[in-house]
């Protein structure tokens, strides 16, 4: 589960631009499942199991980055963002672009006087264009940050395990799944857009028409110094969603991953996340609504390049998505 960690958090691809990341999904799922395809707006949909209770999980494929909005003669790129992006945490960061090209973060030289910093608007990206306006980086082209994986003990770092670890535990799952079969008929979409509004789960939650969805996402935690206070921690065990800024979760659903978990022994969390939302939000109001519920991995820093998670969250997440999956659903 490591080294596939690696491979999908060290990929390259920013909202609406996930095909490199899709192809490497659709390598590993492509024998696992009884039916796989991507819709028209780039999700790919995986089908396992012929049950008349239709489920669907649903984890995004993309990740925060930058778009080129202006480029002058120095080679000096001003950007806009893709996603949520904090100041605190730009400069001196290095973006890459999809030929290849990497550039560094700076910020103008105004900002370094202030104990404030600036929106997007006052960093500039350092891509060594030549005088001549030469290269190959273009107004227009998207970039992600540039960050290797590291493992410490249990500890899982990098960049983008917001949410390529969503898309972890959905492939473990499938290799269970499709191992011991299910009662149900599956769906494990791999969304696109999730970043910039969940975008991509609701046509992909329509195209399927479930009777329950499940979003996998990361969520943050309370235990960092002077955090906020928040009963998720590192190692606690697999998330469970109560509600977020875009979902409140029908009690049926809750109840559900709840007894699963305590029946299986996984350990596990509520969550309640004040300051964000995940794909349950849009797919919750797909066709005449779906109930919806959520599990996430526990992970500290989100949206920076050293997110961090625990590798034993993770296996409670992809254990609690696998028992609900395995079993009938009765809601």
């Amino acid at each position: 589960m490591e080294a596939l960690i690696k491979k999908l958090a060290e990929a390259w691809g920013p909202s609406g631009f996930e095909h490199h990341v899709r192809d490497l999904i659709r390598a590993e799922v492509q024998s696992l499942a009884d039916d796989v395809w991507i819709d028209p707006l780039g999700n790919l949909i995986c089908r396992i199991g012929q049950g008349d209770f239709r489920v669907m999980t649903a984890a995004h494929m993309d990740e925060i980055g930058v778009m080129i909005s202006h480029i002058d003669r120095q080679g000096y790129a001003r950007f806009t963002n893709i996603g949520t992006l904090f100041p605190a945490t730009l400069l001196g960061a290095r973006v890459r672009f999809e030929n290849g090209v990497i550039g560094t973060i700076g910020v103008e030289h105004q900002f370094t006087k202030r104990r404030e910093l600036p929106g997007v608007e006052g960093f500039y990206i350092d891509i060594s264009q030549d005088i001549a306006g030469n290269a190959d980086v273009h107004v227009g082209d998207p970039g992600a940050f540039v960050r290797e994986v590291m493992m410490r003990g249990e500890r899982v770092i990098g960049k983008s395990l917001d949410n390529r670890l969503g898309c972890v535990v959905q492939i473990e799952a499938m290799r269970r799944i499709a191992a011991s079969g299910t009662p149900h008929t599956v769906f494990f979409a791999f969304t696109v857009q999730e970043e910039v509004g969940s975008r991509g789960a609701k046509p992909a939650a329509y195209g399927v028409d479930p009777h329950l969805a499940i979003a996998l996402d990361t969520t943050a935690t309370g235990d960092q110094p002077h955090g906020k206070q928040m009963a998720i921690t590192l190692g606690g065990g697999a998330a469970i969603k109560a509600r977020d800024t875009g979902l409140i979760v029908p009690a049926p659903v809750k109840n559900l991953l709840i007894q699963r978990a305590e029946e299986a022994g996984i350990p596990y969390q509520i969550e309640i996340l004040e300051l964000g939302a995940t794909d349950g939000a849009t797919i919750q109001i797909a066709r005449s609504g779906v109930p919806t519920g959520g599990l996430a991995v526990p992970t500290r820093y989100v949206h920076t390049t050293s997110e961090t998670a625990d590798v034993r969250d993770i296996q409670a997440v992809i254990d609690l998505l696998t028992a609900v999956l395995s079993q009938p659903i009765t809601l």
